[in-house]
């Protein structure tokens, strides 16, 4: 096995804002599996490696921004297991000087020094990146080569994902986690007891992941989608959402990245203060990692002047 099957520890959460409502919160660390091929990516990538070696195939090739965990976790596992590893990125314009964006770019800098070869896309292009032409023009430039999608998300994804509750986690009423393909999220349904809902925080705008997770989720209806605490859409933020993650970090030592987790975070402490969750109810968040693009934040809200994460 490529990437073994590991369990998470879980960590109570003390955290002054909701303190007194009667709520248990605990987080499932799963950022802690692997330094760098961590949460949900460690899950996604297990199978799809195993796959990739039964086809007997030695070259991956995925699909990400400039600043994706699935980037740099496909990059670190194809280092770590020998596989060549291609990123196809959005953006050909970060092509026109390669050097000076990976001396800015935690992301594609730490993707190229674990190997990965990178093949830059307009925008435009990128949104054909399902279509059979376009990867027959990839296995035309590549040659033979295993895809895996963007984010991760397939069958063999969906798998992996299903081992991230255990038998311990069965005395959690509630299980929250980031939606971002909706891999992660299906498998975590998947694996539910009957007694046991979740919930999804989408940290993209729009209803159609809906639709993406029934393709994947084995008969079971007790979950949902909040789609309240995007932010604006993916990867956008706000001073309140910063402000909160370096809040949480301080009183839980827990890091959370603006993406997913802290979305997440901030989206359940919100429900518990407005009374959404009766008393005694135990809450479990998945933290799926991602912790890397924070480094690529920072630059960012530094050049806005504005409040950086700790």
């Amino acid at each position: 096995m490529f990437l073994e099957n590991k369990h998470s520890r879980i960590q109570q959460i003390y955290f002054s804002e909701i303190q007194d409502k009667g709520i248990s919160l605990f987080v499932k660390r799963e950022d802690e599996l692997h330094p760098f091929i961590s949460g949900n990516k460690y899950r996604k990538l297990k199978y799809n490696l195993v796959e990739a070696a039964n086809q007997n195939k030695k070259t991956l090739v995925t699909f990400g921004g400039a600043y994706s965990n699935h980037i740099a976790a496909t990059a670190a596992a194809g280092f770590e297991h020998n596989f060549k590893t291609i990123g196809v990125i959005r953006g050909d314009e970060l092509a026109t000087n390669l050097e000076e964006v990976l001396q800015t770019n935690p992301t594609l800098k730490f993707a190229s020094a674990h190997g990965m070869q990178f093949h830059f896309v307009s925008r435009s292009a990128y949104r054909n990146k399902t279509n059979p032409k376009f990867i027959v023009e990839l296995e035309n430039k590549f040659g033979d080569f295993y895809l895996v999608p963007e984010g991760g998300t397939n069958n063999f994804a969906v798998k992996g994902c299903e081992e991230i509750l255990t038998n311990e986690d069965n005395q959690y009423n509630y299980i929250c986690s980031a939606v971002g393909t909706g891999g992660t999220i299906s498998g975590i349904i998947n694996s539910l007891k009957e007694h046991q809902i979740v919930i999804g925080f989408p940290a993209l705008k729009g209803n159609f992941l809906q639709k993406e997770i029934e393709k994947y989720v084995v008969g079971n209806d007790n979950w949902s989608l909040n789609t309240t605490y995007h932010f604006g859409g993916y990867a956008k933020i706000s001073e309140e959402l910063i402000t909160f993650i370096n809040k949480f970090k301080r009183e839980t030592k827990i890091p959370l990245d603006p993406v997913y987790t802290g979305k997440v975070l901030f989206g359940i402490v919100d429900l518990i203060k407005k009374d959404y969750f009766k008393k005694g109810t135990k809450i479990l968040a998945i933290h799926t990692g991602g912790l890397q693009g924070i480094e690529g934040m920072n630059l960012l809200l530094k050049k806005k002047n504005l409040v950086q994460i700790q």
